[in-house]
C-alpha cells in the first residue's frame, strides 16, 4: 500500500502554504513530520483528511496495485485538540460509534476489548466524555481507529499530553498499528520523532522533503534537524 502526493497546492488569501507538496508513504512504516510552527503541517493535514479543499494537486492510494483517489474514510485522524460528544459517557459514545460502523469492524471484537487494549478503567469508561483529561480524550481516538481499521492514519501531535505509562503504551500500539497502516504524525519533539519513527519528512517553504536515514540515529541529530528547518532552501538540497 502506497500514498502517493502530487504537487499539492494550498492557498489562504495571498498566501500559498502548501506550494506543490509531493512524497510517497509506503505501508508499514510510521513517519514524523516535522516543521516549525505555521509552516502548514496541519493544512497538510486537513487537506489529506478532506476537511480542506487543495487548490491543486491530487493524492493517490495504491492497494494491491490498484490506484485511485484517495477518499475520506481512507483517512483516520487524530486532532490535537480532540472533538468528541462530551454529553455522553465513553463507554456510550464507542458503543455508539460501532453501531454505526458495523460494515468496517471486526465484528468478533466486543467492547471490552477495545478498552482492555486502552487499559482504561471501567469507572472512567463510565464517566462523561467533558470530565476527561486530555489524555483521556486522545485515547478515545485513538480507539475509534482501532475499531475501524483506516489505511492511512494522520495524528497531530498524538503523544504530548499522556503521562510516561500510557505514552508508552501508545507508542507500542503505534508500532504494532503500521504493519497494516500509512502513519503519519506531526510532532515538535525530535527526540520522539527519533525514537518512534522509521523515517522523517521536514515541511518547509511550502514543500516536504525526507530526511536522510543515516541521520535519524546519529549524534548529530538533533542539530542537523534544526539547521533543516531553519534552512530556506533546504527543500532543493537535502
Amino acid at each position: 500500500m502506497q500514498l502517493t502526493l502530487d504537487n499539492i497546492i494550498k492557498k489562504f488569501g495571498d498566501k500559498e502554504v502548501l506550494q506543490g507538496v509531493e512524497f510517497r508513504f509506503q505501508k508499514g512504516k510510521i513517519y514524523g513530520l516535522l516543521g516549525r510552527n505555521g509552516v502548514g503541517k496541519t493544512t497538510l493535514f486537513n487537506c489529506l483528511s478532506g476537511e480542506t479543499k487543495m487548490d491543486g494537486g491530487q493524492a493517490h492510494l495504491e492497494v494491491n496495485g490498484v490506484v485511485r483517489e484517495l477518499r475520506e474514510e481512507d483517512v483516520g485522524y487524530v486532532y490535537s485538540l480532540p472533538i468528541l460528544p462530551e454529553f455522553l459517557t465513553g463507554y456510550e459514545f464507542i458503543k455508539f460509534f460501532m453501531d454505526i460502523n458495523q460494515d468496517k469492524r471486526q465484528p468478533a471484537t466486543s467492547i471490552d476489548t477495545y478498552f482492555e487494549i486502552l487499559s482504561m478503567a471501567k469507572d472512567d469508561q463510565h464517566r462523561l466524555i467533558k470530565s476527561y483529561s486530555h489524555g483521556m480524550k486522545n485515547k478515545i481516538q485513538m480507539l475509534l481507529l482501532l475499531i475501524t481499521k483506516p489505511p492511512i492514519i494522520l495524528l497531530d501531535e498524538p503523544l504530548t499530553s499522556f503521562d510516561v505509562i500510557v505514552a508508552l503504551e501508545m507508542k507500542n500500539m503505534l508500532r504494532e498499528m503500521k504493519r497494516d497502516h500509512i502513519l503519519i504524525f506531526s510532532t515538535h519533539i525530535l527526540q520522539l520523532a527519533s525514537d518512534l519513527c522509521d523515517e522523517l519528512v521536514v515541511l518547509n517553504n511550502g514543500r516536504l522533503s525526507a530526511v536522510p536515514a543515516e541521520l535519524l540515529h546519529s549524534p548529530e541529530f538533533e542539530q542537523r534537524i534544526i539547521h533543516l528547518l531553519k534552512d530556506d532552501h533546504h527543500a532543493e538540497n537535502a
